[in-house]
C-alpha cells in the first residue's frame, strides 16, 4: 500500500512544524521584558507575600523584573478577571487563592470570567491550613467535646467570620455539615473584628489562618484545638487535626498557586512552571514560606488544575447545602 500525500495534507503538517517550531523559539526566548503579577489582595497577605518571594527569584534567574500589582476587591475576582482578559503571552500571572476563587464560581453566578475556562493553571506554589481557634469561655477541651456540647444546645452556639462567603464562613458551614451541629454564624466586617469576638468570647470559635490565630494563642485569649488538613502543620505539630479529632475525612487545606491566561503557549507555561518548581526547593524559599505558616509546594499544571477543580466541586456542594447567599 502506497501513502499518497496530498497538497493539503503537506500544508496542514508544514503549518503544524512551523508553528510548534515558533513556539519554542518564543519560549526559548521569553521573557524579554517585565512580567506583571496579579494579585487580588492588599499588600501584606499571603497572595502578597508569595508573588514577592518567588517574583523575587524569578527576577534573580532570568534577569527581568516581576512587577506586583496588587488589585483587591470582590474576594479577590478583580485581579483575577483582570488576568483572564490580559494578553497571552507569558507577561501577566495571577497568584491566586483557591479558597477564596473556589467558592465564587457558585456564590457568584455572573462572574465575568470563568476560573475553569478563562484561567490557565501553571503551577501550585504553597499550602497552609485553618486553626480552629474556641474562646476560652468556652470549658470544652477538644473537638469531640465540642461537638458533644454543640449537639446538646443546637443554635445556642455561634462561630465569627470575616464575611459572607470568606472561607472562614465557609469552614463553619462544612464543620457544621459533617460533624452534625448547627453553630449560628456571625458575619463581621474583617478578620481582626472577628479574631476580636473570640477574645472577648462574644463568639465561641473560627478559623484563621496561623498567623492570624497564634497571637491570640500565645496572649491566653484563645484555644488552638485543631487544623483542617489531613495531616497536622509544621508550623503546628503540637496541633491534631480534626480529621482525627473525631471527623475523619475533614480536609481544608489553603491552596495557594499561579494562573496565565488561557491560551498562554503551553511552552511559556512550561517554562514558568520548570522555574517555578526549582525556586520552591531553595532552603531560603522553604524557611520564609515555613515563617508565615506555609508549605512550600508545587505541582504540575496538570496536578494544579485537578485542586482547584476539586475545590469547586467541594465548596459548590457546601454552599448549596448550606444556602449560603452574598448579596
Amino acid at each position: 500500500m502506497r501513502l499518497v500525500l496530498t497538497p493539503g495534507y503537506l500544508l496542514v503538517a508544514a503549518v503544524a512544524f512551523f508553528t510548534c517550531g515558533a513556539a519554542g523559539a518564543l519560549a526559548e526566548s521569553y521573557p524579554t521584558k517585565a512580567i506583571r503579577m496579579l494579585d487580588g489582595f492588599p499588600p501584606g497577605g499571603g497572595t502578597d507575600f508569595l508573588s514577592r518571594t518567588i517574583g523575587q527569584k524569578i527576577t534573580e534567574s532570568w534577569g527581568q523584573s516581576v512587577i506586583i500589582d496588587n488589585r483587591p476587591g470582590a474576594s479577590s475576582n478583580i485581579g483575577a478577571e483582570m488576568a483572564a482578559r490580559a494578553a497571552p503571552d507569558g507577561y501577566t500571572l495571577f497568584m491566586g487563592l483557591t479558597s477564596v476563587l473556589a467558592p465564587s464560581m457558585t456564590l457568584y453566578p455572573k462572574l465575568p470570567y470563568n476560573l475553569l475556562k478563562d484561567l490557565a493553571p501553571v503551577s501550585q506554589v504553597a499550602s497552609g491550613v485553618y486553626v480552629l481557634l474556641v474562646s476560652n469561655s468556652l470549658s470544652v477541651k477538644s473537638v469531640q467535646e465540642l461537638i458533644v456540647l454543640a449537639k446538646s444546645k443546637p443554635g445556642q452556639l455561634n462561630y465569627a467570620s470575616s464575611g459572607v462567603g470568606s472561607p472562614s464562613h465557609l469552614a463553619g458551614e462544612l464543620f457544621n455539615l459533617r460533624a452534625g451541629v448547627s453553630i449560628v454564624h456571625l458575619a463581621y466586617k474583617g478578620g481582626a473584628p472577628a479574631a476580636a469576638a473570640i477574645a472577648s468570647g462574644e463568639s465561641q470559635l473560627t478559623f484563621v489562618s496561623v498567623p492570624a490565630g497564634m497571637p491570640l494563642v500565645k496572649a491566653g485569649k484563645a484555644k488552638a484545638f485543631a487544623v483542617t488538613t489531613p495531616q497536622r502543620s509544621r508550623a503546628l505539630p503540637d496541633v491534631p487535626t480534626i480529621a482525627e479529632s473525631g471527623l475523619p475525612g475533614f480536609d481544608i487545606t489553603v491552596n495557594y498557586g499561579i494562573f496565565a491566561p488561557s491560551g498562554t503557549p503551553m511552552a511559556i507555561i512550561t517554562k514558568l512552571n520548570r522555574e517555578i518548581s526549582a525556586i520552591l526547593k531553595y532552603p531560603d524559599v522553604i524557611e520564609r514560606l515555613a515563617a508565615f505558616g506555609l508549605e512550600a509546594k508545587g505541582s504540575t499544571p496538570q496536578q494544579f488544575s485537578d485542586v482547584v477543580r476539586q475545590e469547586v466541586n467541594l465548596w459548590a456542594k457546601v454552599i448549596k447545602e448550606a444556602k449560603i447567599e452574598v448579596e
